[in-house]
């Protein structure tokens, strides 16, 4: 098993767009393999690989006992109005914040055999969807809370004895 490191908020690699994966090769399944070690940690909804440090279009999910991964995720539908949801995130480690998510969502990706994958989410699986696509935009939670809870956020994060 190979739980590979989180990377914390002022990391550049979580501020980049992660490239799309061109094709499956040894490093695919290798970043595969510990994505999805590192999400089966308690605690963890979703791991995307920009958060391990590689700026690559994949993220691992454990929603609910369902453990998986997509790679070139992509968001295909929302529905419902956005609703606000307590949010954290494992490069933000110790903070919540309400943050606005669909409650439906439709993301379509691949499988490392190139076989098409269609996960359609409700309440955590959607909030997590979003949330690890948002990481391969180079998106963090934080910068889609409205500017009074991102100003706390942002405190919050300077007073960490993390950052």
């Amino acid at each position: 098993m190979t739980d590979r490191p989180i990377r914390l908020f002022g990391d550049p690699v979580l501020k980049s767009v992660s490239a799309p994966i061109e094709q499956v090769d040894g490093r695919i399944r290798s970043l595969v393999e510990d994505l999805v070690d590192s999400v089966r940690l308690p605690g963890r909804a979703g791991v995307a690989a920009s958060q391990i440090g590689v700026a690559l279009r994949a993220f691992s999910y454990n929603v609910d006992g369902e453990v998986g991964y997509l790679l070139n995720p992509e968001i295909l539908e929302r529905s419902g109005e956005p609703v606000k949801i307590d949010e954290g995130c494992l490069s933000v480690p110790g903070l919540w914040f309400p943050t606005p998510r669909y409650p439906k969502v439709t993301a379509r990706g691949t499988d490392l055999d190139g076989n098409e994958i269609v996960i359609e989410g409700e309440r955590l699986m959607a909030q997590a969807l979003q949330h690890e696509c948002d990481h391969l935009d180079g998106m963090l939670y934080i910068d889609r809370l409205d500017k009074p809870e991102r100003r706390e956020a942002m405190k919050q994060i300077r007073e960490s004895d993390w950052f």
